[in-house]
């Protein structure tokens, strides 16, 4: 029997759905959607985890990765959606692409990775605009977006931060 539980307004859910287990590692942020206590908290710590390897900050490198992650965590959350529903919470691939957007372009150190982590969590949590939009979408697109959005928010935050600590202390320099 093929059961499909449809909710108003969202995806019909598949329960008996087959999706790879290459879809499934992908998809939950390399298995850190499987978490049982804040998934999308730890699919954050796993991108910070990886990020801490040598010459991950490099903007190239991480530009490319980011782009590859949010191209395939779309196609990657699509399937995952329609087994679980809407945006389920097993997926943390967009929670991992947004903390690497938080990290693009900023200063690798510790105060400032935990920083973006922080600022980034928080912007994820609230969803300002664009993203709650987002988040309201259906498929993998709305899946990536959201979080893409609260990155880009966290980045910008953390450049703003890290200017006035700059400023500040020229100032009391001078």
């Amino acid at each position: 029997m093929n059961l499909k539980i449809k909710h108003p307004n969202r995806t019909p859910i598949d329960p008996h759905r087959k999706v790879s287990p290459i879809v499934c590692f992908f998809a939950s942020g390399f298995f850190s959607g499987y978490s049982p206590f804040a998934p999308g908290t730890v699919g954050s710590a796993a991108a910070l985890a990886l990020y801490a390897l040598p010459g991950f900050e490099h903007p190239l490198l991480l530009c490319t990765i980011v782009v590859l992650t949010f191209v395939l965590g779309v196609a990657a959350s699509n399937p995952m959606e329609k087994k679980y529903g809407h945006d389920p919470s097993v997926v943390t691939i967009d929670e991992v692409a947004g903390m690497w957007v938080s990290l693009l372009f900023l200063p690798k150190s510790i105060a400032v990775a935990l920083t973006a982590f922080l600022v980034f969590r928080i912007f994820d949590i609230i969803k300002p605009y664009p993203a709650r939009r987002f988040d309201e979408m259906h498929g993998g697109i709305g899946i990536m977006m959201d979080d893409v959005v609260a990155g880009v928010y966290a980045n910008i935050l953390v450049q703003l931060l890290l200017c006035i600590a700059s400023l500040r202390h020229w100032l009391l320099i001078v």
